[in-house]
Formats: C-alpha cells, sequence, structure tokens
C-alpha cells in the first residue's frame, strides 16, 4: 500500500476545465495526446464522457500523491490501491464499477495508441455488486392512473410533466429517455403511434405507443 488518501472532490480533465494533472503532463506529448483523445473523441454519449472524466480525475490525483510520475509508470498495484482507498471514502460499489471500466479503458486506449505495452488494469478484479432486495416501489395500474390525474394541466408545465410521467409509466423508459423525447420522436407507422426513445450510447428504441399515452 502506498498510503496515499483519495481526493475528496474529483477534477475533470477536459481541457476547457482547468490543466492536465502533472502525471499527465510528465508523460509526454504522445500520452497527452492520447488521453486527450479518449476524454474528448473516443466516447460518444456525453454523460459517459463527463464520468469518465470525473473517474480519471480523481485516479490521477490519487496518483500525484504516490511514487508514480508518468503514466507509463502505473502498475496493477496502483488500481488496486485506488480502488481500496475510493471504497474507503465511501464510494458506492456501482460507482466503484462505473471507475473501473474508465480506467481499463483509457489504458486499452493508451495500448492501442502505442503509448504503453499492456494494461495494467486488465489483471485487478472489479469490484461485485450484490444483488439484494430491490428498493424501487412498484405502482398498480390505479396509483399510476391516480398520479396522472392528479397533475394540473391547466398550465404548459403541468402538460409537460403529465406527458414525461405518462411516458415513463406506459413505456418504462428512464427519466432521460423521457426527458429526451422530440416532437419527430412521436410517428405513425403501420397506422400505429409509435415512439422513439433515445437510449445509452447514442441507441434508439422504438415501440408502438400505448393508446392510453
Amino acid at each position: 500500500m502506498l498510503g496515499r488518501d483519495l481526493v475528496a472532490t474529483p477534477t475533470e480533465l477536459l481541457p476547457t476545465e482547468g490543466p492536465l494533472p502533472a502525471i499527465i503532463a510528465a508523460s509526454g506529448r504522445k500520452a497527452r495526446d492520447r488521453i486527450e483523445h479518449f476524454l474528448r473523441a473516443a466516447i460518444d454519449n456525453d454523460n459517459t464522457r463527463r464520468a469518465y472524466s470525473r473517474a480519471m480525475g480523481s485516479f490521477f490525483a490519487f496518483l500525484e500523491d504516490g511514487s508514480r510520475n508518468r503514466v507509463q509508470d502505473i502498475g496493477p498495484l496502483d488500481v488496486r490501491d485506488y480502488l481500496d482507498a475510493a471504497k474507503a471514502n465511501g464510494l458506492s460499489t456501482a460507482t466503484l464499477k462505473q471507475h473501473m471500466a474508465a480506467i481499463r479503458m483509457l489504458f486499452d486506449h493508451l495500448v492501442t495508441g502505442g503509448v504503453l505495452e499492456h494494461n495494467p488494469a486488465l489483471s485487478v478484479k472489479a469490484p461485485r455488486k450484490k444483488l439484494g432486495k430491490g428498493k424501487t416501489p412498484i405502482l398498480t395500474a390505479e396509483e399510476a392512473g391516480d398520479r396522472l390525474r392528479s397533475i394540473d394541466t391547466h398550465s404548459v408545465l403541468g402538460l409537460r410533466d403529465r406527458a414525461q410521467i405518462g411516458v415513463m409509466v406506459f413505456t418504462f423508459a428512464r427519466i432521460s429517455a423521457a426527458c429526451g423525447l422530440n416532437v419527430s420522436d412521436i410517428f405513425h407507422q403501420q397506422r400505429r403511434l409509435w415512439v422513439r426513445l433515445h437510449e445509452k450510447g447514442g441507441k434508439f428504441h422504438e415501440m408502438p405507443c400505448h393508446h392510453t399515452l
């Protein structure tokens, strides 16, 4: 163990958010360009890009307090120490898995770009999330109807809220997918009304629209 503490507030790595961490700046132009390409061009989804940027900011800030001066010096034990420190600082298993995915993807990008010979994170086991009893309550059809009818529709905001909540009730869509709908995402096909949901990874999910929706 290197005895380092995890920073409480991870820093962003995007160049527009501030200077790069010293460990990246000291790794050479090729490594800097490859990391910038990973954060700005290799990830299509904006939310994933921001999440991975925060994860990388936290990871490299952690390494700066240790004995690693360059990206090329990072080994499997450094990745393991970071996960242990992050867990000790209260990060959830889901967040740790996301950070691990970001670290592995970045090192893969550095390997394919000729910066590293191998990925030091491949031999490190990712945290496992134990499945337990779900916490999300299930609404009955009557409860869902009461909830929708309780919304005041005398204003544009009320109409908007009922439409978005209705989409989630009748399609089981995620909140971000419901909020990301445009007028063109409601369309006719084969004499039926369809809805097009914008899912993670830039994917689309089209389904027939429930007659009540």
